[in-house]
């Protein structure tokens, strides 16, 4: 069992986190990028899980001097997602962290997929009910790796930010919680 010590607030990213989604959303962005004929680059988008979707398809354009309409492409990476949403599975110990402290903990989820998206991943795998609070990509704040979420998630809870322990698998959510004076467990270093 995971050990969260003497933390008030749990905060869960979603993808990768809870749901073990990253290889439907690599698969999705692949996907997205051969059907308007662009060169998939998966060690790239890998790197940035835990983002906004439209920020990862501008960063992409200016870091490979291309011109791709963010908008498109992320609709395209949704549809085919949405398409395959069932064949998602729970990342079981972090769930169990849920269900341990459902009800004895403050617990939210902070994102940077699509409120749509992140609603239907949890209801797939029955935990949407589990939360105080979900942010999102449509949510007015900064996306990761900036602390703004993490910043209005501890806002929510009523709690300092050090009272908060974030559970990710993406280095720039892990950046942005630490940012925000918040402890982290980097979920790719847990035996699942």
């Amino acid at each position: 069992m995971i050990e969260i010590g003497n933390a008030r607030g749990l905060i869960f990213d979603c993808d990768g986190t809870l749901i073990d989604s990253m290889p439907l959303h690599m698969k999705a962005w692949e996907h997205a990028f051969f059907s308007i004929g662009e060169v998939y680059n998966h060690t790239y988008l890998d790197s940035k899980k835990g983002m906004k979707e439209s920020d990862i398809i501008e960063l992409y354009n200016k870091d490979f001097n291309r011109n791709l309409d963010p908008h498109q492409i992320v609709q395209i990476k949704h549809n085919y997602f949405k398409i395959h949403l069932k064949i998602l599975k729970p990342i079981q110990p972090v769930v169990d962290i849920v269900l341990k402290y459902y009800g004895v903990k403050n617990m939210g989820v902070v994102s940077g997929s699509t409120r749509e998206i992140v609603h239907q991943e949890l209801e797939v795998i029955g935990i949407k009910d589990k939360f105080d609070y979900i942010l999102t990509a449509d949510d007015p704040f900064k996306p990761k790796p900036a602390p703004d979420k993490f910043f209005e998630a501890a806002r929510l809870m009523n709690l300092p930010s050090e009272d908060c322990l974030v559970f990710e698998d993406g280095d720039p959510g892990i950046l942005a919680a630490q940012e925000a004076g918040m402890r982290t467990i980097d979920v790719r270093k847990i035996d699942c």
